[in-house]
């Protein structure tokens, strides 16, 4: 019985888990991707990030050298991917500006949704996503 218990409660665990991971392309041939939490932490440089539960208020930019420690003088890309709440934009409001083009789209769920940035006057764009577990690829230079 106990032994049951156990496995029941492990299912159930299992079910109520969250994870999303961030994959970036960088097709510039220049600059560092970042992606950094609400604090301001690194949490990427251009590899694969993956969190086991939300991922709330993170920011995401390319590094030219001209960017600020939260992407001042850069698109920025902001996220927050949550259950069944997630949502992804681009900006360009001061301090920041259009640097590179900045894209998005989302992935194991949500997929063919996102958004692009290609100029400084095609930058109004934000998608939800409402799928469990969602994952997002960024794209510079797309």
């Amino acid at each position: 019985m106990t032994i049951t218990l156990v496995a029941v409660a492990a299912a159930i665990i299992n079910v109520k888990a969250e994870t999303h991971t961030v994959h970036f392309f960088n097709n510039c041939n220049f600059g560092t991707p970042y992606l950094r939490n609400e604090t301001g932490d690194v949490l990427s440089t251009g590899q694969d990030y993956t969190i086991n539960g939300p991922l709330v208020g993170a920011i995401a930019y390319l590094q030219t050298g001209n960017c600020g420690d939260n992407g001042e003088n850069c698109t920025l890309l902001q996220t927050t991917l949550l259950n069944g709440a997630s949502v992804t934009d681009i900006s360009l409001i001061p301090p920041h500006a259009f640097s590179v083009p900045t894209g998005f789209g989302y992935y194991n769920g949500c997929d063919d949704e996102g958004g692009d940035c290609t100029s400084p006057d095609d930058c109004d764009v934000q998608v939800s996503c409402q799928a469990d577990n969602v994952d997002l690829a960024i794209t510079f230079c797309d």
